[in-house]
């Protein structure tokens, strides 16, 4: 599990990478917790409207890259800039949106025998998925079956649809569905506390 201190200093450094290239900072603000973290983890910045909790953007990367730190400033600026569903955030932006930052453990491919029990396997709140086919791949964040209610069976067949293919693809085979944890840290307010997130899970 990653330290608070660690996560919270992770989320301003990417607040501040978006404000840099925003140009509302000079220089990113890198905590003394940053210096040296022997961490690495995929990470993926997530930006929503405050109040509205409106997604304005999310992007990252699902395997380390380099070093936690650069590969937060990279995810940042790749939600800010790059997510393709919206346009390149504002500076008159900057402080109408929250930072929440998702740091994933290694995936690890889920075997299920026979196919149709792999939703069995699957933790609502705890895990989130990676789909691999020949025709494309896809991710979900373990937060986003339980922001709309998906049981594991909806989670697949999403996740089918974000990597571009049919929904009961995860059927298939020839297709490799990944299950990975994270540890979630966000801003209560723009610039505000930031704090862990800890997902509520389904009761059984």
């Amino acid at each position: 599990m990653i330290s608070e201190e660690v996560g919270v200093g992770l989320v301003r450094l990417a607040r501040s990478a978006i404000m840099k290239d925003l140009g509302l900072e000079k220089e990113l603000h890198l905590e003394s917790s940053l210096r040296s973290p022997a961490i690495r983890r995929g990470v993926f910045v997530t930006l929503y409207q405050h109040e509205k909790k409106e997604l304005r953007g999310c992007m990252g990367l699902p395997l380390p890259r380099s070093n936690i730190v650069d590969d937060t400033i990279t995810a940042a600026r790749l939600a800010a800039f790059y997510d393709p569903r919206f346009p390149p955030l504002t500076p008159s932006e900057a402080d109408r949106v929250v930072v929440e930052l998702t740091l994933l453990t290694e995936p690890e491919e889920i075997i299920s025998e026979p196919r149709s029990s792999l939703p069995e396997q699957i933790r609502i709140g705890l895990d989130g998925l990676i789909i691999e086919a020949d025709e494309g791949a896809g991710i979900l964040l373990p937060q986003v079956p339980v922001e709309y209610g998906w049981d594991a069976e909806e989670f697949l067949m999403h996740l089918c649809l974000k990597a571009g293919l049919r929904p009961t693809d995860w059927l298939r085979r020839d297709v490799k569905i990944y299950r990975f944890n994270a540890d979630i840290f966000a801003e209560e307010s723009p610039r505000g506390i930031v704090k862990r997130i800890m997902l509520k899970t389904p009761r059984t």
